[in-house]
């Protein structure tokens, strides 16, 4: 994977503010995403995920600040959309056509002329797995289905950047998987692709970076793995069945009454035998023992409290 620090931006946002009235919905967002990149952003309800699409969508006018998509200033909007594909979170297509009526319809809204629009259409709906179903209403669609046809449509004219907002919303696990699949290979094809989620699975899975926003900033940024490990820590679980009272001090009790424990595991698999060591010393035989990385959840949630404290 190329390092992101050596791929040009295709989302470059510097002190961007929205406010709505009062309400200061974006507070100085700084954000850049390199070309060719699956970028998550997370955040609580109301943390200005949606309206920093929208700004970077050309959907919303910034009230100060700069933020250029794919080279231009978003606020040349027109000539930003020749670039972009938006996805959100409600279905856009229209229930009654069918899938390729769709397709077709999205092609000619975007400027194609007939012929172009039904060749994108048919290469969309054989990329998507759509082609049997082209002609039914899209109403008879299962969720996973109309969500992989929003996305068809999000991509009509080849964009340089796809921002997806939200866009497993709904789906059952099995259709969430087929949408991963979907978007992992948008990226591969060289498409930037932004991603708003409060799956955090789901930005663990897909992102090669991961910015998490609170009150329309950022406030943590990284890659996966790194924000795990400088704002969680490895550790050492381990289950015992009794004489918690014997344990050396460096081990903390989780849950007294199931008789969890952990121990800090900076350097992974040698902590782990340094743990076998001491509970040894102790006399104390461990009924169950594992390596444990915390989870995205916990970085996010930990993240996100000591913003409020």
């Amino acid at each position: 994977m190329t390092s992101p620090t050596t791929r040009p931006s295709a989302i470059c946002a510097r002190g961007v503010v929205k406010n709505f009235g009062d309400t200061r919905a974006l507070d100085g967002l700084d954000l850049e995403v390199s070309a060719g990149s699956i970028h998550g952003l997370l955040g609580p309800n109301g943390a200005g995920k949606s309206t920093a699409v929208g700004v970077l969508a050309t959907l919303l006018t910034p009230d100060a600040g700069t933020a250029e998509v794919a080279g231009v200033d978003v606020r040349r909007g027109q000539e930003v959309r020749h670039h972009i594909g938006l996805v959100g979170q409600h279905s856009a297509v229209d229930e009654i056509l069918g899938g390729r009526q769709n397709l077709v319809m999205f092609g000619r809204l975007s400027g194609l002329r007939k012929a172009a629009a039904q060749r994108r259409a048919e290469e969309l709906l054989h990329t998507f797995g759509l082609v049997e179903a082209a002609e039914r209403p899209v109403a008879t669609y299962s969720g996973g289905m109309r969500r992989r046809l929003d996305i068809a449509a999000g991509l009509i004219l080849e964009p340089d950047v796809l921002f997806l907002d939200e866009p497993t919303t709904g789906l059952d696990p099995r259709g969430r998987i087929d949408v991963w699949a979907l978007i992992t290979g948008i990226a591969a094809r060289g498409t930037t692709v932004l991603l708003t989620t409060q799956h955090l699975e789901e930005a663990d899975q897909l992102a090669d970076r991961i910015s998490i926003m609170k009150a329309g900033r950022i406030i943590a940024e990284g890659a996966p793995d790194a924000l795990k490990r400088q704002h969680g820590g490895d550790r050492v679980e381990i289950t015992v069945p009794r004489d918690l009272d014997r344990l050396p001090g460096s081990f903390v009790i989780t849950d007294e009454a199931a008789g969890v424990i952990t121990y800090p595991a900076p350097d992974g698999a040698r902590d782990l035998i340094e743990v076998v060591r001491l509970l040894d010393a102790a006399g104390i035989t461990p009924e169950d023992i594992s390596l444990r990385r915390p989870t995205l959840d916990e970085v996010f949630l930990a993240l996100t409290e000591k913003e409020e404290s």
